[in-house]
């Protein structure tokens, strides 16, 4: 293991970087397999969405937390539980909507893109499309429809990278007649 560094810190760091290769490398295949960024996008967002769909199963039985109450404390979580969790960093919550239904998380650093350059032709690619993905498919399974896109991205010069957020509708349980 690494020195200075405790045996499950450089797992951490170990699994964290092949991830961050290991996704460079899908990201390249369907850039490949399609013939466009916006179709790559799309792929991406669906894959998350996939991933988010199963990962709150895993979320909510290792980090103990309840039901939010609002969409304020929802993105509390997302930025201070799950994303230190499964991502290692923690994104600041800025720029709410006057509502209350819309926010920003900024991410200073970007694991995902770690090691990562777009190449000229790529320019609409989101190369991280995968966590509003995630994003969008976690919270459609505890009842939270919302709207999930980048805004800002490292990748394209900008400062930092930028995920918006905005509160779609609650999503009710549709139970058959007689059963509750």
């Amino acid at each position: 293991y690494l020195p200075f560094i405790s045996p499950s810190a450089s797992m951490h760091l170990m699994s964290s970087e092949l991830f961050t290769l290991t996704y460079g490398a899908l990201v390249t295949q369907l850039c490949k397999d399609y013939e466009n960024d916006e179709d790559v996008n799309k792929q991406l967002d669906k894959m998350g969405y996939n991933i988010g769909v199963r990962l709150i199963e895993d979320f909510l039985a290792r980090s103990n937390v309840g039901r939010c109450h609002d969409f304020r404390e929802t993105a509390d979580v997302i930025a201070k539980v799950a994303f230190k969790m499964y991502l290692g960093i923690t994104p600041s919550i800025t720029n709410w909507s006057p509502a209350g239904d819309e926010f920003s998380l900024i991410l200073e650093n970007n694991p995902l893109v770690d090691f990562v350059e777009l190449p000229d032709n790529h320019s609409s690619l989101i190369y991280s499309n995968l966590l509003c993905g995630v994003l969008r498919g976690a919270l459609e399974m505890v009842q939270m429809a919302v709207d999930v896109k980048f805004v800002q991205d490292t990748l394209k010069g900008d400062g930092v990278t930028e995920i918006r957020m905005k509160f779609v509708r609650r999503i009710e349980d549709n139970l058959p007649a007689g059963e509750e």
